[in-house]
């Protein structure tokens, strides 16, 4: 395989597109220092910001998907395709990639479909249990399939199937030795438990209703709280940081420290933040957002609670939440169970095992 190679990447849409369509590149880039990288991304989504914030150009697409009602936004829809379409081959005619590399979002779609059509080697990454119909539709098409979850052959070709697990931040992988210096970047108090609440990089409003309602109560069981508010409703929620043992935040850069800390976590459950947590090795209460296509999240977590492996509150099961959180903290035992069996399903080399089987197609 020669050293100089030329890459596209394509995804986008949402943190857990983005964050390891750039991790793929970032262990692309380690093993082979001279590769040139493009990554493709829909124009008017956040990708258009993240990705050069990692250090790596970007075109984008006018994309986007379809809504499950009349709108004007469908009505584009078919302009849209057909300007992204032409706009990808552009760019992979020019470019001339030796490979294109999707992660999910509407971009990828366009792009890696043109990669196939050119006969320019294809690799998708599906982060989800239940894919959505971006990767279902190219997966006809693309040349390998790397998957984190069983059972995902009644959605792809069985042969193109390799389960890899999902890329995650390398600086988690030793997050439970900086437990110490955890406590010292947030402040904490060494003798109360820590309970980590996140609902993504925008936040999630019913979580966060959730932790407040139940503050006073929370409090009552001698804990502290690290409380990812999410940058839409920091303005909300940040005048708790005047009650004691809360901390809120818009955003967390430091998520290896916050996990360290962390003695219980609460979370949404996309795909990206089940694989960290699988790393990380805490006991979790998901919460799974209803409002994302074909209810993935839920799915995601059951595979995980069907292990025995997790905790898992539907939003319409939170008034059962003061039983659950008590189980938790006052069951040690239950903690170490649920902390000890969600580690296994771990699979921290995941980022490696990608490219890999990207240097396979090369």
């Amino acid at each position: 395989m020669k050293q100089s190679i030329k890459v596209i990447v394509s995804g986008g849409g949402t943190g857990g597109h983005i964050y390891p369509a750039v991790a793929i590149a970032n262990e692309l880039k380690l093993q082979f220092p001279q590769t040139e990288f493009l990554f493709v991304g829909a124009k008017d989504r956040m990708e258009m910001e993240k990705v050069p914030a990692s250090g790596y150009a970007i075109k984008g697409l006018w994309i986007s998907g379809l809504q499950r009602k009349l709108t004007l936004k469908n009505l584009l829809f078919t302009f849209k395709l057909l300007s992204s379409l032409w706009k990808a081959y552009r760019i992979v005619t020019t470019f001339k990639p030796d490979i294109a590399i999707g992660t999910g979002g509407f971009a990828s779609g366009p792009t890696l479909y043109v990669a196939a059509l050119k006969k320019i080697p294809t690799l998708i990454q599906e982060q989800n249990s239940y894919p959505g119909i971006t990767n279902k539709l190219l997966s006809k098409k693309v040349n390998k399939i790397c998957v984190a979850y069983d059972g995902l052959e009644r959605f792809f070709p069985k042969e193109k199937i390799i389960k890899t697990g999902n890329p995650v931040r390398q600086d988690l992988l030793d997050s439970n030795q900086k437990r110490e210096e955890a406590y010292d970047s947030f402040g904490l108090d060494k003798n109360k438990k820590t309970l980590f609440v996140m609902g993504g990089s925008l936040g999630a409003r019913s979580i966060n209703k959730l932790i407040a309602a139940n503050l006073d109560s929370l409090l009552q069981k001698n804990i502290q709280i690290i409380w990812q508010t999410g940058k839409l409703y920091i303005d909300t929620y940040q005048k708790y940081n005047a009650v004691e043992n809360v901390q809120t935040h818009a955003f967390i850069y430091k998520m290896d420290l916050a996990y360290a800390a962390a003695d219980i976590i609460i979370s949404r459950a996309g795909a990206g933040s089940i694989s960290e947590l699988c790393i990380v090795g805490k006991p979790v209460i998901f919460i799974p957002s209803p409002n994302v296509t074909e209810d993935h999240q839920t799915k995601n977590a059951e595979s995980v609670v069907n292990n025995g492996a997790a905790l898992m509150l539907k939003e319409s099961q939170l008034n059962d939440f003061p039983k659950i959180f008590n189980l938790l903290i006052d069951d040690e035992d239950k903690a170490l169970e649920l902390a000890e069996n969600i580690k296994k399903l771990a699979l921290p080399q995941a980022t490696k095992d990608i490219v890999e089987v990207v240097k396979t197609l090369l």
